[in-house]
């Protein structure tokens, strides 16, 4: 949370306090021991201006370009002789601190963190330079207890994490309701439970709580346990389309080497491609991955409801952005943020035009 509030501090500091996951999935609760996987592409070729690079991204599938494409090897192909270095992880504000602490350089992540780490840096620790994700959150619910979104009241529902994007978007959405909840403590006419997405499938099954607004694959997990789809927040977006995952990039990593981050973007690009082109097989490898991290594959009555509510675009989408910061802002999470220069957008029009695609726009919140 920015370091605007006291209580926003302490929020903060507690979620960065949740571990670094090296290479486990752990966010998802689908397994836990890493293991070793030998179709990785290695480094050849020539080097670019790094020996390395250090990408970060959640073993969710609202970041299945991150997955594919160090599954299949679009990124490092791009990189040539640059070696990719991967780390996963739990949260949003761990990839945030770990990008601030140099652990990472470029990190696949969701509206609310980036947004949150740009303006407590005060716009110094890092800058969207691309877009991966749209959609793949859904409101799901115990029908035995709800069947209309009245029925809401009065219910334990669980967001990940508070001031997360979903906990943003839960409260947002409540607010509009007219319903009444204390952002902080998550206590009102609807509980909010923040419950890590590896505990709500249990939670579900224990009655802990009632529903959750998660993304994919939790969503589908928890239908898989017999919940029911109430509400797919893409119905609330005009178009249908808003940001579910960003491409972020350490400003002093760009400054220094603009060649990696155009690697990475060409191989987000051809990655984001491939994926539309080839959707089933892109499940499989994105399901690859995920079992290269964890051991464990997501099965088929999860992973085939929730790869289609996802949509994979190089546009960051955003104006999406500044409505979800206005969002938090609303909910009381967020002091009203400067994003002037939030994105820079160069490198990645500068990979879209030699690919013959359209370029996209940053909302007027671009670097100068």
């Amino acid at each position: 949370m920015p370091a605007t509030r006291t209580t926003l501090r302490r929020s903060l500091a507690a979620a960065a306090a949740m571990p670094l996951l090296i290479g486990a999935l752990a966010s998802c609760g689908y397994g836990s021991q890493a293991k070793k996987d030998e179709k990785k592409v290695v480094a050849e070729g020539p080097q670019l201006s790094a020996p390395q690079v250090r990408l970060g991204y959640f073993p969710n599938l609202t970041h299945a370009t991150a997955l594919v494409g160090d599954q299949e090897g679009f990124f490092q192909k791009e990189l040539g002789g640059t070696e990719l270095k991967v780390s996963a992880f739990n949260a949003g504000p761990s990839a945030i601190e770990a990008l601030n602490a140099g652990s990472i350089d470029i990190g696949f992540i969701g509206p609310s963190p980036a947004i949150n780490g740009y303006s407590k840096s005060k716009g110094q620790n890092l800058r969207i330079v691309g877009g991966s994700a749209s959609g793949g959150v859904k409101l799901v619910v115990d029908p035995a207890k709800i069947k209309t979104v009245d029925d809401l009241k009065g219910r334990k529902i669980a967001t990940p994490q508070l001031g997360n994007t979903q906990d943003v978007a839960f409260l947002h959405w409540i607010a509009e309701k007219g319903w009444k909840v204390d952002a902080q403590s998550g206590k009102g006419d609807v509980s909010v439970v923040r419950t890590d997405n590896k505990i709500a499938p249990d939670a579900y099954k224990s009655g802990s709580i009632d529903g959750a607004w998660v993304p994919e694959p939790t969503a589908s997990k928890l239908v898989s346990e017999g919940a029911k789809v109430l509400l797919d927040e893409t119905s609330l977006w005009p178009g249908e389309k808003f940001v579910i995952t960003n491409i972020i990039v350490s400003q002093t990593f760009l400054k220094e080497h603009p060649d990696v981050v155009e690697a990475v973007l060409r191989g987000s690009v051809k990655t984001n491609a491939w994926i539309n082109a080839n959707p089933a097989k892109a499940k499989e490898s994105a399901n690859a991955r995920l079992k290269a991290l964890s051991g464990k594959p997501l099965p088929a009555e999860v992973i085939d409801p929730a790869w289609p509510s996802i949509r994979f675009t190089d546009d960051p989408l955003a104006a999406t952005l500044q409505a979800q910061a206005d969002h938090a802002v609303g909910t009381g999470l967020l002091k009203k943020p400067d994003l002037a220069g939030i994105y820079d957008l160069r490198p990645l029009n500068k990979v879209l035009k030699a690919a013959g695609k359209p370029e996209v726009a940053d909302a007027g919140l671009g670097a100068e």
